[in-house]
């Protein structure tokens, strides 16, 4: 069996169709002007606007650029000033006096609402602001008509999973190409173990378990003068209203493998989860560590770790189990496939092979330059994004939960902002310390 054969008649199906309705194809397109309903940059000039200007947006103004000798990147939005000014300063030397970058000081967005004025001005978009304002930027851009690329994960709660599925299906109305940096779809070695897969080679899966333990990321230091939403906007990372906690941010790249390889999004999720060596103030109120026990449509059961905590073992990849043989894949090029007799089927270590985030670019633009609608990655974008929620879920309440039971709660975490003067949607007490999920305490959050 290459994937489960529920996975495209009942689960994805239905996660697709009950979970959001929109109005049809014909609704949607006649509801827009006709400016709207066209294939920009099909030709000529591909004009790119980038929203979201730290490490990861520099990283893909870059990529976008390489793409396509048409690429000009054209505007810019962050409402953190002083991180627009160095991503343009290091996009512009890295293409100096290939003119490449026309980014004027007028079309420097720092407002809330820049992202608009910047998506405005392009054919393209890039969205690789913190995952919580997803939703809102990627519902704009694809209502302007444009085609997007955006990081993951795509939402951070339930309602942004929602917003951006129906989202989805209006740029699929009207042929935008969609791009979510999940790049291990664009990676050659999880292609060549997928070929293997619907080849059968493998058998069925049956289990398997995926990784991503390693010693955590940074973290930045309060500074006078700042409000508590400045604050925790530049400590995204450390909140789970903005990045969704690491099992969401980093470990939705191992779960997406999982739901991928099977075809399937899971019925269920228990697991566990806490703080034990990362509960300083500067540490926000994630979690330092997850273990999920996904259930699937057939059966099959995905033991899902992820770790933050120095001095441990390291380990990011995955792992399956089926009944014909076994899969190892990993993001450094590693496609390792064998039958339980010990005789290799695959042996994959591509070291010559083009950079997956390099690789997910060259196709969005070979696409748009072609006039062509060849990519929609929002549904699976959601569906690993929705089955990391659920892990979450299931490890801050220490409650087995459905698929069905998450996807009809209204979990909300993100409000509508507009200033660094808004109240931050979670508040530390007196001594600086923020509320922390309490398994066997804590309600479906």
């Amino acid at each position: 069996m290459k994937k489960s054969t529920k996975t495209n008649s009942t689960t994805r199906r239905e996660f697709l169709e009950t979970s959001v309705k929109v109005a049809g194809t014909a609704a949607i397109l006649g509801s827009l002007p006709v400016s709207l309903s066209a294939f920009p940059g099909a030709a000529g000039e591909i004009k790119v606007a980038l929203v979201g200007c730290g490490g990861r947006g520099t990283g893909a103004a870059i990529q976008a650029i390489q793409a396509d000798p048409d690429v000009r990147l054209v505007a810019m939005a962050d409402v953190f000033g002083d991180r627009l000014e160095e991503c343009y300063k290091n996009v512009s030397e890295r293409f100096d006096g290939q003119d490449k970058v026309r980014v004027s000081e007028e079309s420097k967005f720092t407002s809330f609402d820049g992202y608009k004025k910047a998506i405005d001005m392009a054919d393209v978009v890039i969205l690789t602001t913190p995952p919580g304002f997803r939703p809102q930027h990627f519902e704009y851009a694809v209502d302007q008509g444009k085609h997007v690329f955006m990081e993951k994960p795509v939402a951070t709660d339930v309602v942004g999973v929602k917003r951006v599925l129906e989202a989805g299906k209006k740029a699929r109305a009207r042929k935008l190409n969609v791009v979510v940096g999940l790049q291990r779809h664009y990676q050659k070695n999880y292609r060549e173990v997928e070929k293997l897969i619907q080849k059968g080679d493998i058998g069925d899966i049956v289990s398997g378990q995926v990784y991503w333990n390693s010693g955590g990321v940074w973290t930045r230091p309060r500074k006078p003068g700042q409000t508590e939403l400045e604050y925790q906007m530049l400590n995204w990372y450390y909140f789970t209203w903005i990045c969704g906690d690491h099992i969401l941010e980093q470990h939705i790249h191992n779960i997406d493998v999982a739901n991928w390889y099977i075809g399937a999004a899971p019925v269920s999720a228990q697991g566990m989860g806490g703080r034990e060596t990362r509960k300083g103030k500067d540490h926000g109120h994630i979690f330092d560590h997850h273990f999920v026990e996904f259930v699937y449509p057939d059966g099959q059961v995905i033991s899902s770790q992820c770790r933050h905590q120095r001095g441990c073992m390291n380990r990011v990849e995955e792992v399956f189990q089926g009944t014909k043989g076994h899969i190892r894949v990993n993001s450094g090029n590693v496609g390792v496939v064998k039958s339980y007799s010990g005789s290799s089927i695959l042996d994959y270590n591509g070291e010559n092979d083009v950079n997956p985030y390099q690789q997910e670019h060259n196709e969005l633009f070979a696409a748009i330059k072609a006039g062509e609608h060849r990519l929609d990655n929002t549904d699976y974008g959601a569906e690993s994004t929705m089955t990391a929620i659920l892990g979450r879920m299931a490890t801050y309440s220490g409650q087995k939960i459905t698929w069905d039971e998450a996807m009809a709660s209204n979990l909300k975490l993100v409000p509508e902002l507009n200033s660094f003067n808004d109240t931050a949607p979670i508040l530390p007490n007196s001594d600086g310390i923020y509320p922390v999920a309490i398994p066997g305490k804590t309600k479906f959050f």
